[in-house]
């Protein structure tokens, strides 16, 4: 069966390279299933979990933004942040997103709103990256 090699970088360096047979994500113009062979595409990734179908099941990563490159052999994940189920701690991420909450419900005029909202996107999608 054909494989695709996929690399997952961040600004801290790599997270992961392996082969996997498809690579399911979410880009801001929708969600995506990648096989060996895929046309090239270059598509900004919303933050989300990124599904990475191998041989031993699927792997799962919390992917907080960035970008995707795709080739036919070859898939390259640019990510602003990504963290693997194991690296995620639970329970900070369940305050993080107790915080965010509470800040977007207040109607204060000093509380960043896009900031509490990126917040909770990214606790909740840790909070699903291990609870799924």
């Amino acid at each position: 069966m054909k494989t695709l090699t996929v690399s997952v970088v961040t600004p801290d360096g790599p997270i992961l390279e392996n082969s996997f047979n498809m690579v399911s994500c979410k880009a801001e113009s929708g969600e995506l299933g990648i096989l060996p062979g895929h046309i090239p595409l270059v598509a900004p990734l919303s933050i989300s979990a990124v599904r990475l179908k191998g041989e031993d099941g699927t792997v799962k990563i919390a992917v907080n933004g960035g970008f995707l490159e795709v080739r036919p052999d070859k898939v390259t994940i640019l990510a602003q942040s990504a963290e693997a189920p194991s690296e995620i701690d639970v329970e900070r991420a369940r305050k993080a997103k107790e915080r965010a909450e509470r800040r977007l419900k207040t109607k204060q005029d000093d509380i960043d709103f896009r900031r509490a909202e990126l917040a909770l996107r990214r606790a909740i999608n840790r909070l699903d990256v291990v609870e799924k």
